[in-house]
C-alpha cells in the first residue's frame, strides 16, 4: 500500500513539473515569437495531463488536488530565471510548501 502511494506521489510530482514546465515553455514561446517553443509547451501539458488523469483514477481528488499545489512553487522557480520574483510570492511558496507536506502526508 505504501509502495502505491509511493508511486503515485511521484507520478503527480512528474505531472505538476511538467504541467509548470509546459506553462514555462508558453510564456518563452510568446515572448521570443517562436511556435517550436509553443509546440513544446503544449507537449509537455498534454502530457501532465494525461498523467494527472492517470493518478486521479487511483487517488483521492482532495489528495491529488493539494500536491497539485506544488506546481505554484514549481513555475514560481521556473520564473525566476526569466523575470523577477517579489519576496511577497517566495513567501506564498514556502505557506504553499507547508500546506503540500501537510496534505502528501495525511
Amino acid at each position: 500500500m505504501k509502495e502505491n502511494k509511493r508511486n503515485n506521489l511521484l507520478m503527480l510530482l512528474c505531472s505538476t513539473f511538467l504541467g509548470a514546465t509546459g506553462q514555462f515553455l508558453f510564456k518563452s514561446a510568446l515572448n521570443a515569437a517562436s511556435y517550436y517553443i509553443l509546440i513544446a509547451g503544449v507537449l509537455l501539458y498534454v502530457l501532465s495531463t494525461i498523467i494527472y488523469f492517470y493518478v486521479l483514477s487511483r487517488v483521492h481528488l482532495s489528495w491529488a488536488y493539494g500536491i497539485g499545489g506544488l506546481s505554484y512553487i514549481f513555475a514560481v522557480v521556473l520564473a525566476s530565471f526569466i523575470e523577477a520574483v517579489p519576496m511577497t510570492r517566495w513567501i506564498g511558496v514556502l505557506v504553499i510548501t507547508v500546506g503540500v507536506f501537510f496534505i502528501g502526508t495525511s
